[in-house]
């Protein structure tokens, strides 16, 4: 759509206080990726499986929020009838959703619908009372609320948020966002009428309670940051109040969810050197966390849903007996893993990094051999949800469990039962099959692991490219390139009279290597690896001298002698002369 309606859209926009609609947001999204195209469409199918889940969960105007979002997502990966049908349902549900209307109105003009398009144009202009009267626009300021609301909850799910400063800068204008939305749907009493249009005030408490786990999040950023107090003690105050607001709530899901936040706060209130004042100012003085997590499981004790909501928070908090007990509490509501799959899931996950902790611990001879039962509980879990619901996380969750099977308790590079290794494999094939199984690329590392216990190192060298290749420019997650560097050693030692097919590869992606990772993060990889296998670096070394490629000795000889300090020598010795 090339002529009036565009002009029509760019004319209104002109005007306008605020802009409804997702695509003229500052989003990533928005804006050509950063990285690989591969790369963007991955996470952006990553956040619509996520927002899938997120529907779930909100109820009331909220939901229309998430659904314009998952439209709007729908529209960036090219799934255009998706994103109109999504976008003209909401419509149809909530004729006052203004961001509906202006979305729909945006896939209208990329199909060359004009005439519909244009339908749409007017829509909005009428609904935001553009040419009305006063008692209209008091109306129109709802609508307009809620529009910045949605906006506000779309900031926080943009793409290529991996730098702090990136995230912390989302959540802020998110914040801004909802505040506004908080100015336009305050009480407006219209001259002539005896009506009074305002949000909700259970409306309200949801946006409230939204600001207040936003304020959590950049209390998480800040905290690490050089005199951090300041800005912790604000965000800290705001977020507690909000959460107070939240409390008064009707919905047994929100109040319960917000009694379980005022429990988190009332932890992180012994980080800071002074007590908050909105501690006292919500009268939650003599308050202590434990009390605050029973209120919220106790409201949410005949819902499986909502137990299974806290068990999920209480699990990423690292509360794990907690989550563990939740999940207990919801199987007993609803045993039947067809209805209630999320409470198997989670309780296997628990099992799972239980174990895994208990191995790192030991490991660092911090204590005895792991429970290797937490690996059989988790296989009954999985084993339930997999007859059920099969997915590509449960696939991928099962194959950890065979793999920790298969290796030593304490030394992971020995392999002890090979069939659980290759049943391990057997659920990363499964998981291969499922959509977005080729892109993360955990799977490929943890398939390269499988196979270098099977001694098959260039399969694994293989596995181990390809999550490299998945990894984000940037990534400070340099466990595939590790992986990568081991096989290939693996492979060079047992390369036999001509060693130069795992000398070309990890001259090769050593480099491609200093390409993806900021900084020294690959001369740290050097460096572990020259620790590690002494001899064998101290072999390849040789053979790289016999052939020529000084550049890699160069590499692995700095990890030996790190270049800042022969610097710093040279420059001493200068001195003496």
């Amino acid at each position: 759509m090339e002529g009036g309606s565009t002009e029509d859209i760019e004319a209104l926009m002109a005007d306008m206080d605020y802009i409804p609609g997702h695509f003229h947001l500052d989003l990533n999204l928005n804006c050509d990726p950063e990285g690989p195209v591969e790369l963007r469409s991955r996470d952006t199918r990553l956040k619509l499986q996520s927002l899938r889940a997120e529907l779930e969960a909100e109820v009331g105007y909220m939901q229309y929020a998430v659904r314009n979002l998952l439209g709007f997502l729908a529209f960036h990966l090219d799934q255009m009838e998706t994103a109109e049908e999504t976008f003209r349902s909401i419509c149809k549900e909530d004729p006052g959703n203004l961001n509906a209307w202006a979305n729909l109105g945006y896939v209208y003009d990329k199909l060359g619908r004009e005439i519909d398009a244009g339908e749409c144009v007017e829509k909005v202009s009428q609904l935001m009372g553009l040419e009305a009267g006063e008692d209209f626009q008091a109306e129109s300021r709802l609508l307009a609320a809620r529009c910045l609301a949605e906006h506000a909850y779309a900031h926080p799910y943009d793409v290529e948020l991996e730098r702090e400063e990136d995230l912390r800068e989302r959540l802020t204008v998110a914040l801004t966002l909802y505040n506004r939305a908080l100015d336009y749907g305050g009480e407006l009493y219209v001259s002539g009428r005896d009506a009074v249009f305002q949000i909700q005030e259970e409306e309200k408490r949801s946006w409230y309670f939204k600001m207040a786990t936003i304020y959590i999040r950049l209390d998480d950023i800040v905290k690490t940051k050089v005199e951090s107090e300041y800005s912790r003690l604000s965000h800290y105050n705001k977020g507690l109040r909000f959460l107070s607001e939240a409390l008064k709530s009707e919905k047994t899901q929100l109040k319960a969810l917000a009694w379980c936040y005022v429990g988190i706060m009332l932890e992180r209130k012994e980080e800071l050197s002074t007590v908050p004042m909105s501690v006292h100012d919500c009268g939650l003085s003599g308050s202590d966390p434990l009390t605050c997590y029973g209120t919220a499981i106790k409201l949410a004790s005949d819902d499986a849903f909502i137990l299974n909501l806290l068990a999920k928070l209480f699990f990423l908090l690292g509360k794990h007996e907690m989550a563990t007990g939740i999940c207990n509490m919801a199987l007993n509501v609803l045993p039947d893993p067809e209805l209630n799959w999320q409470a198997y899931c989670t309780r296997a996950k628990i099992n799972m990094m239980a174990y895994v902790r208990e191995l790192e611990r030991a490991k660092q001879g911090h204590g005895g051999i792991p429970d290797r039962h937490k690996l059989t509980e988790a296989r009954k879990d999985l084993d339930r949800v997999l007859a059920v619901c099969p997915c590509l996380r449960t696939h991928l969750e099962m194959a950890q469990v065979h793999y920790y099977m298969g290796v030593d308790a304490l030394q992971e590079s020995l392999l002890v039962d090979e069939g659980a290794v290759n049943s391990a494999l057997v659920s990363l094939s499964q998981a291969l099959q499922c959509e977005l199984g080729d892109s993360l690329p955990d799977l490929h590392v943890l398939r390269g692991r499988c196979l270098l216990l099977k001694a098959e190192e260039q399969n694994a060298a293989d596995c181990f490219k390809r999550a490299l290749e998945l990894e984000r420019p940037g990534s400070t997650d340099t466990t595939a390139l590790r992986c990568l560097l081991e096989a290939l050693l693996a492979l060079f030692t047992q390369g036999g009279p001509d060693p130069s097919s795992a000398i070309t590869q990890l001259e090769e992606w050593v480099h491609r290597a200093e390409a993806r990772y900021p900084g020294d993060a690959v001369q740290a990889e050097l460096r572990s690896l020259y620790r590690a296998h002494t001899d064998e670096v101290t072999e390849l070394s040789k053979a790289l001298i016999r052939t020529g490629r000084l550049d890699l000795v160069r590499r692995l000889l700095e990890t030996v002698q790190p270049r800042q300090l022969a610097k710093k020598r040279l420059a001493r010795s200068f001195s003496l002369a």
